[in-house]
């Protein structure tokens, strides 16, 4: 649930107003062109980014005060900058990486305790989980689970990317560029993915250019946010349209749980030809930019 959430950048807003309600296993869009602000709202709405205005509630945690907590109950999957996948890493040492680290910050004391090979089979268990969830065929890959993330098609990358953030079994993923980059036949494919995730109870938050007819869409056009109910679903409030801004005070957070999921405020004032009725591709640009230098 949102309700008039806003984030500004150095130089305006990235986006204002925005308020909509989707329960526990929707699929929603977070519609419109590059540069809307698409990208800082599911990094809002996952703990990553700290709002300026309104609130939003993530599985009962208040954003953002409680943006930590949110944080860790909300995954990311591929959000570049921010949450990419390592090209010169191969499929086998993500998952091992991603496993060790859901150990170390997510695991606890009584599971650390233990024997070595009870935490191994639990191990391979979540990622074979995982990799069911995301449909990813480590034996259909050109070298199995030795083939390097450089060599995967994109929608495989996708998968990849989806499996790792299911590991940590959140009860809210992010995705970004969901379609990009896809054919019409993969994209096909993509959606029908994050559909069974949502289905399978895991609320879904997907960045994209076209959302599909069935999704709860939120759309960002320039200088206006708009929510549109899915086809199948009316969403229990509406949603409002973004009232554009602009300001010169940055966005800020907290500090990640995990490296490179935050941003740092910045100090620098918007340009004095900004007015407050201007959300402006630099503000989001700005705020998002922040994110990936944190």
């Amino acid at each position: 649930m949102a309700e008039g959430l806003g984030l500004k950048g150095p130089r305006g807003w990235a986006f204002r107003d925005v308020s909509f309600h989707a329960g526990a296993g929707a699929l929603v869009a977070l519609e419109g062109p590059s540069g809307t602000g698409r990208t800082c709202l599911l990094l809002a709405l996952t703990g990553r980014m700290k709002t300026q205005e309104g609130h939003a509630e993530v599985g009962g945690l208040r954003l953002p005060r409680k943006m930590a907590a949110v944080r860790r109950i909300a995954g990311l999957g591929q959000v570049p900058g921010v949450s990419e996948l390592d090209p010169s890493l191969t499929v086998a040492e993500h998952l091992r990486e991603r496993a060790l680290l859901q150990r170390r910050f997510d695991g606890s004391v009584r599971a650390l305790l233990r024997r070595p090979g009870t935490r191994a089979a639990e191990t391979r268990a979540r990622i074979a989980e995982a990799l069911a969830a995301a449909g990813l065929d480590l034996a259909a890959l050109p070298k199995g689970e030795r083939t390097s993330v450089r060599d995967l098609e994109r929608l495989e990358a996708l998968r990849l990317s989806i499996a790792l953030a299911l590991m940590g079994r959140p009860r809210l993923i992010g995705v970004d560029d969901t379609d990009l980059k896809l054919s019409d036949a993969d994209r096909a494919e993509a959606w029908a993915l994050l559909r069974a995730v949502a289905a399978a109870g895991t609320t879904v938050l997907a960045v994209c250019s076209e959302a599909p007819a069935d999704a709860l869409r939120i759309t960002t056009v320039g200088t206006a946010a708009a929510t549109e109910p899915a086809a199948a679903e009316e969403p229990t409030e509406p949603g409002t349209a973004a009232k554009p801004a602009a300001a010169t005070e940055p966005a800020a957070a907290e500090e990640p749980t995990e490296p490179g999921t935050a941003t740092e405020p910045a100090a620098a004032d918007g340009p004095a030809a900004a007015t407050e009725d201007d959300i402006t591709e630099e503000g989001a640009a700005d705020a998002l930019a922040e994110t990936r230098r944190a």
